[in-house]
């Protein structure tokens, strides 16, 4: 009979999360993680097999969490606008730690080609069906644009925002979002 699995993923994340945001992502690598959960390398790859895998790993459990959020602010159905705002409010409403651990994850994981390709592919989809011939589907692209700089400018502390000044800005940016800014489909 099999031993059960003692190895806990989540933590074992937990810490990946944590070396790539204190030490930077060149320095997540088995051996580091197996070292920063007291296991050995082979229960790290027991758990989840190369390196790669973890990074996977780390990025399905951040969209999992953030799909949620953005699934029950867009609503089933929702069209390109609606999907913008639920977006935008997703970011405004983001608690620290899991918006610090996203941008530090983005920072430093897109040096692979394969991470950069499947983030790539998600900005789109977060564009598609937008009409930016018009001045509307313009400024909801800009909107988008102005959102995740904010992310990332707060997020990887090159202009940390206190939280008055991340609502101001959110609220400038829902200002180009507004019944004029962004059609409805």
């Amino acid at each position: 009979m099999a031993r059960p699995r003692s190895i806990d993923r989540e933590k074992l994340l937990d810490a990946a999360e944590e070396i790539v945001r204190n030490q930077g992502a060149s320095a997540l690598t088995i051996d580091a993680l197996a070292r920063a959960c007291g296991i050995t390398k082979g229960g790290v790859q027991y758990a989840f097999g190369t390196k790669d895998d973890i990074i996977d790993a780390m990025f399905t459990r951040w969209n999992r969490d953030y799909d949620a959020k953005f699934d029950a602010l867009a609503g089933p159905g929702a069209d390109p606008g609606q999907r913008l705002r639920a977006h935008v409010a997703a970011t405004r409403q983001a608690d620290e730690v899991s918006m610090t651990k996203a941008a530090s994850l983005m920072a430093g994981l897109m040096q692979t080609p394969e991470h950069l390709a499947s983030t790539q592919d998600w900005y789109r989809d977060r564009l598609a069906g937008l009409d930016v011939e018009t001045p509307q589907g313009r400024r909801a692209r800009l909107a988008f644009l102005a959102c995740e700089g904010a992310f990332l400018l707060h997020f990887l502390r090159f202009m940390p925002l206190e939280d008055a000044e991340w609502q101001a800005v959110f609220a400038d940016i829902g200002g180009l979002l507004d019944s004029d800014g962004c059609p409805d489909s």
